[in-house]
């Protein structure tokens, strides 16, 4: 067990981010730490989720992921809806047709459809963060992460009366000073790979990079993270745990719809892309005919966040409300390569346990037998 594990109060060094709740729990109860991805939920919702992780998870410590992004364009949907370009909603009506998206059902902020819908329907506003915020302070949350930018000193002095950690993900190592500068208790070290809003280094260069700017910050590592196997080499890399995502979205308990858990489990690590046209920001998505179209050299380019997020999200909503498979994703990292089946929460943990512990035995071996050679060579 790891220092910071010591610390959250986890068996396992497994975070698990997921936009379920019934995952995090599973997760929590399970040994490791469940962390709810809150910023596609409206304030009232997070309440009806934390009291019932309050219930489900007991005495296990579970967490919060919220953003607060370090730029916007700004906070009111009136405003956010002006800087939309006539060409740009033209686009889009055309984009409607060509694929078949009709008119949303629902009012915006009031679905809670698996993947996609719930996290643009919620726009990545400071002010919606903030909100969040709120509700979250009054549970006992054991860790909330501040994702896209550190987190504001208002919320982290409230963190630490309230004995909460606080995460900040980085995706470059000169982003770690201005972690270390808000004085956040965790550094999250986003390699390429990962789900949703990532840079452009990968894991395995990413993380001892961080490691080393870091100091007696405890890092985790994420990216690319499904296997025991890769928990270790994460250990081995100086991390002191590994946040996994996209492993938990094919789970028997998770809420995605059933469309796209079907696509999860097929996906190579190749059906992957990054992609600013769900939220202005580069998000790893699967691959869809959404994300297809804006590559297209007849698309305009993608608008700030959380404007794109503004103009694609009635289209995106709608296609799951309707059932348009070719639109319908989510946010999915390289992982979902090593997702080949839906499986239980348990026996995930399960797995990564045998894993994490196969990959010490191999390593013990191969060291004894690297000593062995060592005294055979001495005695020659």
């Amino acid at each position: 067990m790891t220092p910071l594990c010591r610390r959250i109060g986890i068996d396992l060094p497994v975070i698990a981010f997921s936009h379920c709740r019934d995952v995090v729990a599973a997760v929590s109860r399970g040994g490791g730490l469940g962390v709810l991805g809150a910023a596609s939920m409206s304030p009232d919702d997070l309440e009806q989720d934390l009291a019932w992780l309050d219930r489900e998870c007991g005495r296990r410590p579970y967490g919060v992921d919220l953003l607060f992004p370090a730029r916007s364009a700004g906070d009111d949907p009136t405003d956010l809806l002006a800087q939309i370009p006539a060409g740009h909603q033209d686009f889009v009506a055309g984009l409607r047709t060509r694929l078949g998206i009709p008119m949303r059902r629902s009012e915006p902020g009031r679905t809670r459809l698996g993947g996609m819908p719930t996290e643009i329907d919620h726009l990545m506003t400071h002010a919606n963060a903030y909100a969040l915020w709120e509700v979250v302070r009054a549970h006992p949350v054991r860790l909330v992460a501040s994702a896209l930018g550190p987190p504001p000193a208002q919320v982290r002095a409230a963190a630490t009366k309230l004995d909460m950690l606080v995460a900040g993900l980085v995706g470059d190592p000169r982003h770690v000073r201005h972690q270390l500068a808000a004085g956040v208790d965790v550094i999250v070290a986003q390699g390429y790979e990962a789900a949703g809003h990532t840079g452009e280094i990968t894991s395995m260069v990413l993380v001892p990079q961080v490691v080393a700017a870091a100091g007696d910050v405890p890092v985790v590592a994420a990216g690319g993270i499904a296997t025991g196997r890769q928990v270790v080499a994460a250990l081995a890399l100086g991390a002191q745990a590994a946040w996994t995502g996209s492993i938990w979205l094919a789970t028997a308990e998770s809420d995605l719809d059933p469309v796209v858990k079907d696509k999860i489990v097929t996906a190579a690590a190749t059906d992957t892309a990054k992609t600013t046209a769900y939220t202005g920001k580069p998000t790893r998505q699967l691959t869809t005919a959404w994300t297809r179209a804006w590559r297209q050299p007849d698309a305009p380019a993608p608008l700030a966040s959380p404007v794109q997020q503004l103009l694609a999200r009635d289209a995106v909503v709608s296609s799951f409300e309707h059932q348009v498979t070719p639109v319908m994703g989510s946010a999915a990292g390289q992982a979902v390569g090593l997702v080949d089946r839906v499986r239980s929460v348990a026996s995930v943990l399960d797995d990564l346990r045998t894993g994490m512990a196969d990959a010490v035995g191999d390593l013990t071996a191969l060291a004894s037998d690297d000593a062995s050679d060592d005294v055979v060579r001495a005695s020659d």
